[in-house]
């Protein structure tokens, strides 16, 4: 474990040195939308920055170490089944080296060789003036090599919290940096082809440049095609050993077992993702398998003896998402036996769902308080309005309500049409959250009060709503689907808030709590009328409380800014 952690660490040092070294380049580049002398100029300071020993060791190791890793990436995956992104990036990876290597013997070697000045007007004059079909080949290995570096980049950040925000600027940014380079490219290249009509400025550039002769340059062509040569051979040669050691272990094969029953063989060496590679079994896995985002655990069911401990990387990631027992990487997870389990996310998992979130964000039963809202007779007030005042009066009334919910310390769970649903005390004792629900209760009473002066003059008739608060157990966690999920709250405490808030009507009230709710917040309600009343769905009656205005509601003690639990959606709810 302790070495694919090494090699993934490799692997990005080395891509991003090959990556600054092709930025840089390419900035180079970009002067000559200013001038040839610009980019000469530039060329002095890229040569300063590159081609010191030091930088030079850097460079030409990292391109061995990033090429040799590939071949490693190939050999080692027990399936070539992986995302498109993943086989786009390996692909143009390892399009780069055959497409390069001619620019590196013509400049590079041919330098070390033969004493040619790889200058600007060198470069532009071969593959410009000389040979336009080469150039059309650097600029194409220059767009690839771009591409698969922007690819390797985003999936390395894009678990990072900061990162979505920064996309849009990042991903302009990628866009026009190869862009201006090749136009600086193409408008050098021009500016080199009307002086080389100039005899004395071709006769001087020849003195500078040392142009390669005829038989160098066939040599450096030469070299050029056994390069192609031993790159094919490489890469066959990883295949074959890949066929090779599959043959070998074919006889040990090991099963994994997925929901309903699907049963994938596996060799051993390889991990659960690969699994489900194998098996065709839509798997989440945001960093390609890196071991980083947390998206590809899975519940294991059985055979959990026959899974390596997890290790030290392996383990920070599962603390850092509260993983319960039996949760794995499967990225990082290489059998040695059969086991059962089942992926814990959707395939559709996006680069949120790795960053670090609180534990009561995975499912768990808690004691909380739960408020419905809804706006009385709106159906009936919506008919008479055109659909934009109708939006914009909900919108208003949204905003009032919302607004409410969060200044008592509460989360908005949902819009449900012209209602509202909230949760208050997740995470917290369930007397805090009755008090902070009943504190909603009077903010909403309040601003509905404020919102229908300030409309008095565009409304037929007040605006009226029912409110229903009731305390108990509840199972709290994300739930949805993609990116409808939320923090929300199921079960039969639920249910009952939603049908207090129905009672308004019966009551005609505009607060209807249980009693539970007073007794855990610990609050006096003198004009409170008290009912019992029976529940469907629940066999005892229960006692309730009815509040004709809850602007009457004693203030209560400020509570804490809710924390942010989750996404709020518009989404219909059952109940």
């Amino acid at each position: 474990m302790k070495a694919s952690v090494t090699i993934r660490r490799l692997r990005l040092a080395s891509g991003l040195v090959l990556f600054a070294y092709i930025a840089t380049h390419y900035l180079n580049h970009m002067l000559g939308l200013v001038s040839l002398d610009a980019m000469d100029r530039g060329g002095d300071l890229f040569i300063a920055l590159w081609r010191n020993p030091p930088a030079t060791a850097a460079l030409y190791g990292a391109l061995l170490l990033h090429v040799g890793l590939a071949f490693w990436s190939i050999y080692q995956r027990r399936s070539l089944r992986m995302p498109p992104w993943e086989a786009a990036q390996l692909l143009l990876g390892l399009a780069i080296p055959p497409l390069l290597l001619i620019h590196i013997l013509g400049t590079r070697i041919a330098g070390l060789m033969f004493g040619v000045q790889d200058v600007y007007a060198y470069v532009l004059l071969a593959l410009w003036v000389a040979d336009p079909l080469t150039g059309l080949q650097q600029a194409i290995v220059l767009l690839v090599a771009w591409t698969h570096g922007c690819i390797g980049l985003h999936f390395w950040l894009r678990i990072r919290p900061w990162y979505p925000r920064w996309s849009p600027y990042l991903y302009a940014l990628a866009l026009l940096w190869p862009v201006l380079a090749l136009l600086g490219f193409a408008a050098a290249g021009r500016e080199v082809a009307r002086l080389a009509q100039d005899p004395s400025w071709m006769a001087a550039a020849a003195a500078e440049i040392h142009f390669p002769t005829p038989d160098q340059a066939a040599l450096l062509y030469r070299m050029e095609h056994l390069g192609w040569a031993l790159f094919a051979a490489l890469l066959a040669l990883t295949l074959i050993a890949r066929m090779v050691r599959d043959w070998r272990i074919r006889h040990r094969a090991l099963a994994v077992t997925y929901p309903g029953g699907l049963r994938v063989e596996l060799q051993p060496g390889a991990t659960l993702l690969e699994a489900s590679r194998i098996g065709g079994v839509p798997h989440a896995s945001v960093c390609g398998g890196r071991g980083r985002c947390s998206t590809c655990r899975v519940q294991v069911l059985e055979g959990m003896e026959a899974l390596p401990p997890p290790s030290v990387e392996e383990r920070r990631v599962l603390d850092r998402v509260s993983a319960g027992p039996g949760v794995r990487l499967a990225c990082q997870v290489r059998p040695r036996g059969d086991v059962s389990i089942v992926p814990l996310l959707p395939p559709t998992a996006t680069p949120r769902d790795a960053h670090d979130r609180p534990g009561h964000l995975q499912g768990h039963e808690e004691e909380i308080a739960i408020l419905f809202a809804d706006l009385r007779a709106f159906t009936r007030l919506a008919e008479s309005q055109l659909p934009y005042d109708v939006v914009f009066l909900l919108n208003r009334y949204f905003r009032a309500m919302g607004s409410a919910v969060e200044s008592a310390g509460g989360h908005l769970d949902k819009f449900i049409g012209d209602g509202v649903m909230a949760l208050f005390g997740v995470g917290d004792p369930a007397g805090t959250g009755c008090r902070a629900a009943l504190e909603a209760a009077r903010l909403m009473a309040l601003n509905l009060e404020e919102m229908n002066r300030v409309l008095a003059q565009d409304l037929a008739e007040p605006l009226r709503i029912g409110v229903g608060i009731h305390v108990g157990t509840a199972i709290v966690g994300e739930m949805g689907y993609g990116r409808a999920t939320s923090v929300t709250a199921i079960g039969d405490a639920v249910n009952i808030a939603s049908r207090l808030e129905e009672l308004n009507k019966e009551l005609r009230s505009q607060l209807v709590l249980s009693a539970e709710v007073a007794l855990q917040a610990g609050i006096e309600l003198p004009h409170a009328v008290r009912h019992e009343i029976t529940v469907r769905g629940r066999q005892e009656p229960m006692i309730v409380l009815a509040i004709a205005d809850a602007r009457g509601i004693p203030a209560l003690a400020a509570p804490s800014p809710a924390p942010r639990l989750g996404r709020r959606r518009r989404a219909p709810a059952e109940h």
